[in-house]
């Protein structure tokens, strides 16, 4: 269905919007699931799959993505982005037992205590044969990295799939890591902040959202805390389906990090809730693996969406978010 949407602004008309009082802005920006704005401008290399974006203290953006040996691009202005080498120069090889290829999806990158922190997870399109890896690097730099084996793991009897992870540090200096997809959905651990690893006195396995009616579709977790609630963001329905994708992006917010997290309506996400923050409308189809970025001017979704206009290739998505109604509402 073709949807209401907006033209792609400028960073200096973002920059602009920005400078409204928050009952303007608000005015702007859509209210209903009927209307989303298209992605802000990009241009270079755009193709990508489950975006993770950094920006580092030089004021450069760092990209990594699904493929390959962790797909890696950069840019100076957040619009023309160049393809860089991998993350990794070589592949480690535990790669291999869960992946034929073999190569890593969903990146998550962060900079932690002097340190570049990647979580990633290797897998087969379809299976829950499954495990998160870390690696870190002083530069954040594609070829930099160094890789500190593996996090958390699942198999074919495992009720989860252990893909999709998301690092999330609390204020009070607590580490979590969240992921999921399929099975029984969005899961957290939590993690000693010494190793990156799972923390032994904590071994609980958390559930954060799940659809246990109709399709299992939720995966993509990524957490941030704002204005005194923490905020789940998934993704829903199918990917990688180019032209065919029914990806949505849509989030619920709690209390506490391990929830319960409930949409706008109240409604439980680990009940099919969730509220909807992007979907399908004109050529942006499929719109999801998404990451939230903390910028100078504000919030950025990271995502990526596949192109009606061009046969359904995925490309780069990047929108400012607006939460002064409670909830992130994309422009």
């Amino acid at each position: 269905m073709s949807r209401t949407s907006r033209a792609p602004r400028t960073s200096r008309a973002r920059t602009a919007l920005l400078a409204l009082p928050a009952a303007a802005l608000l005015a702007l920006v859509p209210t209903t699931a009927s209307a989303y704005p298209n992605p802000g401008t990009v241009t270079g290399s755009v193709v990508t799959h489950d975006p993770t974006m950094i920006r580092t203290s030089s004021g450069q953006y760092l990209l990594y993505a699904t493929g390959g040996g962790i797909a890696a691009k950069t840019s100076a202005n957040r619009i023309a982005f160049s393809a860089g080498a991998d993350a990794f120069s070589s592949r480690p090889g535990w790669w291999s037992t869960y992946s034929s290829v073999p190569e890593a999806w969903a990146p998550d990158i962060s900079y932690q205590g002097g340190k570049y922190l990647m979580y990633y997870s290797v897998s087969k399109f379809g299976s829950n044969t499954s495990a998160i890896g870390l690696a870190g690097s002083t530069t954040g730099l594609p070829g930099s990295w160094s890789d500190y084996g593996i996090v958390y793991t699942s198999n074919s009897s495992s009720d989860y799939n252990a893909i999709d992870p998301n690092l999330f540090v609390d204020g009070d200096g607590k580490w979590w890591l969240s992921f999921g997809s399929w099975w029984t959905g969005i899961k957290m651990i939590q993690i000693n902040p010494s190793t990156g690893k799972q923390l032994s006195s904590n071994t609980t396995r958390y559930s954060l959202a799940s659809r246990p009616t109709g399709t299992k579709a939720v995966e993509a977790p990524f957490v941030v805390k704002r204005n005194g609630y923490y905020y789940l963001f998934a993704s829903y329905d199918t990917c990688c389906a180019g032209t065919g994708s029914t990806y949505k992006v849509k989030v619920g917010r709690a209390t506490s990090v391990t929830g319960p997290y409930r949409d706008k309506n109240g409604v439980a996400m680990t009940n099919n809730g969730g509220t909807p923050v992007l979907e399908s409308h004109g050529s942006v189809i499929g719109p999801g693996g998404q990451s939230i970025l903390k910028d100078t001017d504000g919030d950025l979704i990271v995502y990526h969406y596949y192109d009606g206009n061009d046969g359904g290739t995925p490309k780069l998505g990047i929108n400012l978010l607006n939460w002064s109604s409670g909830w992130p509402v994309a422009y």
